[in-house]
Parts: C-alpha cells; sequence; structure tokens
C-alpha cells in the first residue's frame, strides 16, 4: 500500500482529496500548518472514509521541521497543496506570498531529492494564463500572469520544469485547475474560508444563511450572454479525483505532464447565483457593482488532454455543485466551528 503525504491537507481541496485517496486504499499523511484551515476537517474525513490520517502540524517553510515527516516515514508521493492562494491579499502581501509559495515548495523538492521521493503532484491554478486570447484553453497557451499569487504558481512551474529537465527519474505533474466550488455530498466537509470570502461561491452562501446582506457582483457589461463574467467552476470533489488520477499517471515514470482540470464549460455568475436559489429554495439578494481592475470576461478549460491521458471527466453539474455547497453551508453555518452532530448521508 503507497503512502501519500499531502501538504496543505486540512484545506478545501486537501480535505477532499484525501478522501479519494483513502477511498482508494492508499496511506495519507497530512502537513499542515493550519494557518488557513482547521484540524477538525481531517477529523470528518477520517469519518466519512472510516480510515485514519497520520497528521502533523508542521510549516512547510521551516525544512528542518518538515523533514522529520521524511525520515519517520517511507513516502512513496507527494501532492503538495500548501500555500497562501487569495489574488487580492497578494496584491496587498506580495512578500509573504512569495515568500511563502516560493520556500515551501522549494523545501519540499530539496526533501524528495535527499530521501528518494519521486513523486510529486503540484498545485498549479488557471491564473498561469492571464487574459487567454481565446476559450477554451488549452494547456500550451502562452502564459502569462497579473498578479503575485499568480507568479508564484508560474515561477514553481518553471522551476519544477527545470528541476525535471535534468532530473529524468521524477515523475511531476502540473496540474491547473479552475473554479473549484462545492463540498462533499455528505455535509461533513467544505469551503469554510476564513473571514470575508474572496471566492464567489461560499460568499453567496454566506448571503443566504445570513452573514452577509447581500452578493456584489463586479460588472454587468461584459461580452457574455448575460453580462456577467464567466469560469469554469469545477466540483471540488470531481478536482480531488482528478489529482488521484494524475497520482496514478506518475506511478506509470510518466516525467513531468500538465493538465487543466475544469469542466470544459463555462457558467456565469448569474447561472451560480440562480442555482443556488433553486438547491436554497428562495431568492439571494444581490448588487451589480463597477468592473474589478484586472478582471477578464471569460475563462474555461479545454479538459481534452486530462480526458484523454488521465480519463478525467467532471461528473458533477453546476446543479450538483450549489446543492452540495449549499447542503455543507445549511448544516454548518460557523464552517467546522460548528457544534452539531452531522451524519453522514
Amino acid at each position: 500500500m503507497k503512502t501519500i503525504l499531502v501538504t496543505g491537507g486540512a484545506g478545501y481541496i486537501g480535505s477532499h482529496t484525501c478522501v479519494e485517496l483513502l477511498n482508494e486504499n492508499y496511506n495519507v499523511i497530512v502537513v499542515d500548518n493550519l494557518c488557513n484551515s482547521c484540524e477538525e476537517s481531517l477529523k470528518r474525513v477520517e469519518r466519512i472514509t472510516g480510515k485514519n490520517i497520520k497528521f502533523y502540524k508542521i510549516d512547510c517553510c521551516k525544512k528542518r521541521l518538515l523533514e522529520k515527516v521524511f525520515v519517520e516515514n517511507k513516502i512513496d508521493a507527494i501532492i503538495h497543496f500548501a500555500g497562501l492562494k487569495a489574488v487580492g491579499e497578494s496584491v496587498k502581501m506580495p512578500l509573504e506570498y512569495y515568500q511563502n509559495n516560493l520556500i515551501s515548495t522549494l523545501n519540499i523538492i530539496d526533501l524528495m531529492r535527499k530521501h528518494d521521493v519521486k513523486s510529486l503532484v503540484f498545485s498549479s491554478s488557471a491564473t498561469v494564463y492571464g487574459d487567454p486570447k481565446s476559450v477554451p484553453i488549452y494547456e500550451d497557451f502562452d502564459l502569462k500572469v497579473t498578479n503575485p499569487y499568480g507568479r508564484t504558481k508560474l515561477m514553481l512551474e518553471d522551476v519544477l520544469r527545470d528541476f525535471a529537465n535534468v532530473n529524468k527519474d521524477f515523475n511531476i505533474a502540473l496540474l491547473r485547475y479552475f473554479n473549484p466550488i462545492g463540498a462533499h455530498p455528505s455535509g461533513l466537509i467544505g469551503e469554510d474560508p476564513n473571514g470575508i470570502p474572496n471566492n464567489l461561491m461560499p460568499y453567496i452562501t454566506q448571503v443566504a444563511i445570513g452573514k452577509r446582506e447581500f452578493l456584489g457582483i463586479f460588472g454587468n457589461d461584459y461580452n457574455t450572454p448575460d453580462g456577467t463574467g464567466v469560469r469554469d467552476y469545477v466540483h471540488v470533489c470531481d478536482l480531488a479525483r482528478g489529482h488521484v488520477l494524475a497520482l496514478k499517471k506518475l506511478f506509470t515514470n510518466s516525467g513531468l505532464v500538465t493538465y487543466n482540470l475544469g469542466t470544459g464549460k463555462g457558467s456565469s455568475v448569474l447561472d451560480v447565483l440562480k442555482g443556488m436559489e433553486k438547491a436554497c429554495g428562495f431568492e439571494i439578494k444581490y448588487k451589480i457593482l463597477e468592473r474589478r481592475p484586472g478582471d477578464i470576461a471569460q475563462c474555461y478549460a479545454s479538459c481534452d488532454k486530462a480526458y484523454k491521458e488521465l480519463g478525467f471527466k467532471a461528473q458533477y453539474s453546476l446543479e450538483d455543485m450549489c446543492r452540495d455547497s449549499w447542503n455543507w453551508q445549511k448544516n454548518n453555518p460557523n464552517g467546522y466551528k460548528t457544534k452539531n452532530k452531522i451524519l453522514v448521508k
């Protein structure tokens, strides 16, 4: 049985990926400093799967502490989620983003080399495409970024490409995913942001639950079907499954591979809002605001390569994503701080 180290495994995407890994009978070790996550998520993953996770509360930027994990365990592969991830925050705090995201990943790569771990799935992002020349977006499009968060992802992709070029026995997957939403169908784990949400779906659900007054929609005059921005929203469980498929690809000695993970379809902000209104059964207040600088009209993926090489195809619809997001929020109005006893369905 292979052992997978998941950095940032207590976070939103990380916790859902732990579920998929455990269901596929991998041993799972999680490293997380809990700066934007909660250990409760891992306890709930264990409830969902009936299996145990070995957890280390360690910051990946602290190399000496991180090495303890490699010394104490025989690790077969790493899925690296750990990192700061808010675009707006990265503009305000660029140095913190460069320090955290670059140093943590460089530590991981160096310890992999030292302890003979040959496979890495790297959490990249569609932000590396910037404002694309056309849609859908293919993996061979030009790469350009418009904010420090995206720049850290592109820099690290370059580091990993250079590293793989001279270390042919290493296998690395660069996964560029689009806009994850949704939650585990059990309602036990989901997105639980600190403070004011940076992403669309948790903001909508917090308006629906009464924690926010209204949703602000930034612009309704884009060249899209309803004037609001179009994005590729992908269910977090589909995304988690994509990571496991990429891992299996690496175990065939694939070298370095790059894939988009999305649905291949664009949905507008109003599409998502209407989907949430259907899921919760009532209207959700919103206001049209001015466009935000740097926002683009539309962005969605071509997932042909991931389907051809990994067998990855999104299984959940936008309706499913909205239903599961609402199920998580209504059962957990205060996220993982909610004390209610929730039963797995």
